[in-house]
């Protein structure tokens, strides 16, 4: 018997709990699949969004959130998903490939229908080896032991040897109500790389929308200094620690160590079972840092149909063309870097 036929419709508000039931069922979806990230990049970033379900007989069988960032300096693209590591379409085990087929033909009917330069799904796995692919960032991701000493010893000598070092600083890890004193670590942190900080009010929104899904660690002196703060997101049996900051005394007193260990600690105490260490590109001093913790770095499949461009954007650090501008907005002073970046940065994502 043949299978009833699929039917794509946009999300509307009175659809959300269905949505964010499925994406918390379905194996493909992410943390970055829920549904409150259409908020808050509309809310946030005033990027219109297009969130795409796919149903049969009634039932959600898949869903592709997308959104359309349009700028003068980066470009105008149709992207699954700005400002979140993962992306594209997340279906059913036992969806079939025409839903798949039917989301991908939605979202470039949208695509030629806004005049987009690409389409771009940040995928964990391939799906199309026919279409350019991102080969900058990789994702890292590990078991978490169910005892918490046995994940102190599964961390590499050297690396470990770091994490002591911090517990016998003193260093105490504390949870934040809020994002004052992550914010403050994670602006003063971005400016010396030369890179634009996130509005406040993103953070905010994380906290606000995502709830205890969304939580705040800062790692203090036994002063109380705050040295180094992360923000990280809990979905199912994962933690996914994502942005981050710190002081520059952290590195002497192996603040970050000790944060990252803390966190992971509290997460297997909870009940995790994987550490998404998260991504980053290859050959810069994050990658290098997850690696000594012994995380093996994972290919990101993130792959593009071109319409009107000859090749990938490169909207990132790592591009030559933006080494004036790094060098120049690092002697910015810190205020006014903040009120200027959230405006650069909203088109980056």
């Amino acid at each position: 018997m043949d299978r009833l036929p699929i039917v794509v419709n946009l999300l509307k508000g009175e659809d959300a709990l269905r949505w964010d039931d499925f994406v918390r069922r379905c194996p493909q979806a992410t943390f970055f699949h829920l549904s409150a990230w259409r908020d808050i990049m509309e809310g946030v970033f005033d990027h219109r969004t297009f969130y795409l379900y796919a149903e049969r007989a009634g039932d959600i069988v898949g869903v592709l959130p997308l959104a359309e960032v349009r700028s003068r300096l980066f470009g105008h693209a149709l992207v699954s998903l700005p400002f979140c590591v993962y992306g594209g379409i997340a279906a059913a085990a036992d969806a079939g490939p025409e839903t798949l087929c039917a989301l991908e033909a939605k979202a470039e009917t949208l695509a030629l229908a806004l005049g987009v330069q690409h389409l771009e799904y940040r995928n964990l796995q391939p799906r199309h080896e026919d279409w350019p692919r991102q080969e900058l960032y990789v994702t890292f991701r590990k078991e978490i032991l169910p005892e918490v000493e046995a994940n102190l010893l599964a961390i590499p000598r050297k690396q470990r040897a770091m994490v002591r070092k911090g517990i016998k600083n003193g260093l105490v890890g504390e949870i934040d109500a809020g994002v004052e004193r992550f914010f403050a670590l994670y602006a003063d942190n971005v400016l010396r790389h030369g890179t634009p900080a996130l509005p406040k009010r993103f953070f905010e929104q994380l906290k606000e929308r995502f709830g205890e899904a969304c939580e705040v660690l800062t790692v203090t002196s036994p002063d109380g200094k705050p040295l180094s703060s992360v923000l990280s997101f809990y979905f199912r049996d994962e933690v996914l620690p994502y942005y981050a900051g710190d002081d520059l005394a952290a590195r002497e007193l192996a603040a970050n160590d000790f944060k990252y260990w803390e966190l992971m600690r509290r997460a297997c105490e909870r009940g995790c079972k994987v550490f998404d260490y998260g991504r980053s590109k290859v050959g810069t001093g994050p990658y290098a840092f997850k690696k000594n913790w012994g995380f093996e770095p994972q290919p990101l499949s993130y792959e593009y149909r071109l319409y009107k461009r000859d090749s990938i954007p490169q909207n990132n650090p790592m591009n030559p063309k933006y080494r004036a501008f790094i060098a120049l907005w690092k002697r910015l002073p810190i205020g006014v870097a903040n009120r200027l970046g959230p405006h650069i940065v909203r088109n980056l994502g």
